[in-house]
């Protein structure tokens, strides 16, 4: 087997990881693939289209794009790439471009509030076609930076969930990539050539926030290439007991507990002095 040919086993085996061990998808499943046209949604719809050739459960896989009439945004790639692949797609056209122009001040970055349209748009769409899930391209990179920038600027201990039921219940969100690391990740999109179209609403601000959490997981990788999946096992693996949220654990109500101490005046009778010598 090629090094690429590699490289796209262990992204589907760790997409198949993570499917199985978060339950995402369910026999008679229809998955909404939300595809940006980057290379991690590239990816999660390629292994998707994977798992529902090989997996026992059967399920449907269709691929939506929201075309938000950015300027010059190419329309015609993803329309092309997923009819040639025989991909069953849907191009949602929402004008939240406009919006986010006329909402956001100059300078300032638009990515909070475009996510929320985008969102929204996506959410009622999934209900319109009938979809069960709703598959979104985060990986594990953007899992750990999400809970930094939590951390940083919210004060909150939180991140994204590989599955997640919204907050109306009426939608339920999967991350298959949650396994898998941005760096593998772009391998094999070069491998897989794969048309990829840059975001020119946010993704070329300088400044952001996510930009400098994923900056601070560049260098760390850099040291240890252990540290960011460890990172994500710790959200794995949680002890509120050894945290401080006080509705996750009741601190109130911790209490001793211990047997009943011997009396000091009633050792002597209670211990064989002289037989402990011997033996030691």
């Amino acid at each position: 087997m090629t090094n690429a040919g590699k490289r796209l086993k262990k992204i589907y085996r760790l997409v198949g990881r993570a499917v199985s061990d978060y339950q995402m998808i369910e026999d008679g499943d229809k998955i909404m693939a939300a595809i940006s046209g980057g290379k991690d949604s590239f990816l999660m719809l390629d292994a998707l289209l994977h798992l529902q050739r090989v997996a026992k459960v059967k399920f449907e896989v269709v691929a939506v794009n929201m075309d938000q009439k950015q300027p010059g945004f190419p329309e015609d790639v993803l329309p092309r790439y997923l009819e040639e692949n025989n991909i069953p797609y849907f191009i949602l056209e929402k004008d939240t471009y406009s919006i986010v122009k006329a909402k956001v001040p100059e300078g300032k970055t638009t990515c909070a509030l475009c996510s929320r349209l985008r969102r929204g748009s996506l959410y009622g769409f999934s209900e319109e076609i009938g979809a069960t899930k709703i598959a979104l391209g985060h990986h594990m990179d953007d899992i750990v930076e999400t809970m930094f920038l939590n951390m940083f600027f919210q004060a909150k201990l939180s991140a994204m969930p590989p599955k997640l039921l919204s907050d109306d219940k009426r939608n339920i969100i999967i991350r298959p990539l949650a396994y898998c690391r941005e760096k593998d990740i772009e391998k094999v999109a070069r491998d897989r050539a794969y048309p990829i179209i840059p975001c020119n609403l946010c993704g070329s601000q300088e400044g952001l926030k996510r930009q400098a959490a994923k900056t601070m997981l560049e260098e760390w990788d850099a040291q240890d290439p252990d540290r960011v999946v460890n990172i994500f096992r710790s959200l794995q693996t949680v002890k509120p007991s050894q945290l401080a949220d006080t509705s996750l654990f009741d601190f109130a109500s911790l209490h001793i507990e211990r047997p009943a101490l011997i009396p000091v005046t009633n050792l002597a009778d209670e211990v064989n002095t002289e037989s402990l010598l011997k033996e030691a």
